[in-house]
């Protein structure tokens, strides 16, 4: 199981919406086959790993571990539990139970009534941190909500914006971190201010990877869309007053999602975003924007670089009260996760 989680990390993020499953399958207590999840509508896991074998006889002797329990419905592929069965796999170790409401243990039934043996729940913790973004997608019916900031120990996060001309308060090291998160993420979230302010590219420069989908947040459509980001990315998400959304909500690259700014907007945005499949959203904005999310209890996890910086007036960072779940030490920049 620990093989079949480590392989589906090292997954490119191509599968959205879909989970970065991993399959292992095992003969004789050795590794005979591996798969994971294909790009969005390919195959999935369990698949990949059985088409990979020459030999599928053998699979009647086999044990298939799965990181999530095996589909067991009719989707862009059929049902991954009838593919099993269909190879007579005697036993599958199953990490964690799939909430959505159309496999919800569907998959084990399908297994246990071919006469399959199941085992669940092996290393769960593990699996669920692997598939956090797909259950909070599933059972919250949202995006997996990640705010990241970064603050000098004095409590700003930036300066005033006459002085704000390549300010940077983390290490590089925390900004390639930055960079690596942006590949991992399916879109990235900024409020106004910081578009108009600081022109943010949004891309990943210091990484190897795809660029996360830009949304930005534009109540009455006053930033000019000639800020750096519009010529660099093919798709991005406007989020807009619906008394100020045009007719057209397709313009060029830039797709508008009106919604209720009077209203509980941090929940309509995560409503809208789930409507348009999205998995998981790295919120870059300033304090305007990540209090939106703080204070209506919506999200998931805080990821805070924390610097010494010389920064005596300014923007000042938000305050919570959250666990701290792990910290890290990146040149003179303190990284802290919170959950």
């Amino acid at each position: 199981m620990s093989r079949a989680i480590l392989m589906a990390k090292n997954g490119l993020k191509s599968h959205f919406p879909n989970p970065m499953v991993g399959c292992v399958i095992v003969h004789k207590n050795k590794v005979i086959s591996q798969g994971i999840t294909s790009p969005y509508t390919g195959p999935h896991a369990e698949v990949n790993a059985i088409n990979n074998l020459k030999d599928k006889s053998v699979l009647s002797r086999c044990t298939l571990y799965v990181t999530l329990e095996p589909c067991a419905h009719y989707g862009n592929t059929p049902p991954c539990a009838n593919l099993i069965t269909s190879h007579n796999i005697p036993l599958v170790v199953i990490g964690v139970l799939d909430p959505n409401p159309k496999v919800a243990g569907k998959g084990i039934q399908i297994l246990e009534k071919a006469g399959t043996k199941v085992i669940t729940h092996v290393l769960e913790k593990d699996c669920m941190e692997l598939h956090k973004r797909f259950l909070v997608n599933q059972i919250a019916k949202r995006p997996y909500f990640i705010l990241k900031w970064a603050q000098t120990t004095n409590g700003f996060i930036a300066p005033p914006i006459k002085n704000r001309t390549n300010y940077w308060i983390s290490s590089l090291l925390a900004k390639q971190r930055s960079h690596q998160w942006r590949n991992e993420e399916h879109a990235i979230l900024i409020g106004a201010n910081t578009l108009l302010h600081d022109n943010p590219k949004l891309n990943i420069r210091l990484w190897t990877g795809e660029n996360p989908v830009p949304i930005y947040i534009d109540k009455d459509l006053s930033i000019p869309t000639n800020k750096s980001l519009f010529g660099i990315h093919e798709k991005i998400y406007c989020i807009v007053d619906f008394k100020y959304a045009p007719s057209n909500l397709k313009q060029s690259n830039i797709q508008y999602l009106p919604v209720n700014f009077n209203n509980e907007l941090a929940k309509q945005i995560a409503t809208a975003l789930f409507e348009q499949k999205i998995s998981s959203v790295i919120v870059e904005g300033g304090a305007k924007t990540l209090n939106l999310f703080l204070e209506t209890g919506l999200w998931d996890e805080i990821r805070l670089f924390e610097s010494k910086g010389n920064i005596n007036k300014g923007v000042k960072a938000p305050n919570f009260n959250a666990t701290l779940s792990s910290i890290e030490y990146l040149d003179n920049t303190v990284l802290s996760i919170f959950k």
